[in-house]
């Protein structure tokens, strides 16, 4: 399973960005897609991952209320919309294919990362 992400970029604190993680085939029919990041010299921490079936979303309690992540129905992209930032969402954002699952080993396919800064 291949994994492109996409919509990072610079953001002022309250803004909104959406990123987008297209995958090679149907990947998020069959497997649970998952957003982490990473900021420097952190380590990788969840955001949200749902469930392979479009449904039961999880999310940190970091982001609970501001992040949403959904799927498209054929189940090639998977979304995170971010509302509400703040400088401490400032990160490299990755998205993942794997087991409905909140720790990153438990994900197998991990695109690129894209980075998202938020200023104050």
């Amino acid at each position: 399973v291949q994994l492109q992400a996409s919509g990072g970029g610079l953001v002022q604190a309250g803004g909104s960005l959406k990123l987008s993680c297209a995958s090679s085939g149907r990947a998020f029919s069959n497997y649970s897609p998952g957003w982490f990041r990473q900021a420097p010299g952190e380590g990788r921490e969840f955001v949200a991952v749902l469930h392979w079936n479009g449904g039961s979303p999880i999310y940190a309690d970091s982001v609970k209320g501001r992040f949403t992540i959904s799927r498209d129905n054929a189940g090639n992209t998977v979304y995170l919309q971010m509302d509400s930032l703040k400088p401490e969402d400032t990160a490299t954002y990755y998205c993942a294919a794997g087991r409905y699952s909140t720790s990153p080993n438990n994900f197998g396919s991990w695109g690129q990362g894209t980075l998202v800064t938020v200023s104050s």
